[in-house]
């Protein structure tokens, strides 16, 4: 099992586990576990709705690509830690890790 902690807009927090090897990405996670996330695009890395900052864990991730780099560039609410659920599949790197479901404001 990978584990990780998940804050939602409230800042409450509630630990994730989700079996090794499933095959998701993070957005899926969190809407299968009834986290408010819009994901407006369906995981094409073209809307942000689907933000979340890495407040734990983000050196163990593997590095942004090209295409997430250039929506989290348009988000004024962006920080250095700040990531695209749908472009994080659910692995090992993540054991650990807390994610902030960002703000639906700017």
């Amino acid at each position: 099992m990978i584990q990780f902690v998940v804050e939602d807009r409230t800042g409450d927090r509630q630990p994730v586990e989700v079996p090794g090897g499933i095959g998701l990405n993070l957005m899926e996670v969190l809407k299968a576990s009834d986290y408010t996330i819009q994901a407006t695009c369906g995981g094409m890395a073209l809307c942000a709705t689907c933000h979340v900052q890495v407040l734990e864990g983000h050196d163990n991730l593997p590095p942004v690509s090209d295409a997430e780099l250039d929506i989290l560039d348009t988000l004024p609410t962006a920080h250095p830690d700040s990531r695209l659920a749908c472009q994080l599949r659910v692995e090992e790197c993540m054991e650990g890790a807390l994610f902030r479901i960002a703000s639906e404001e700017p």
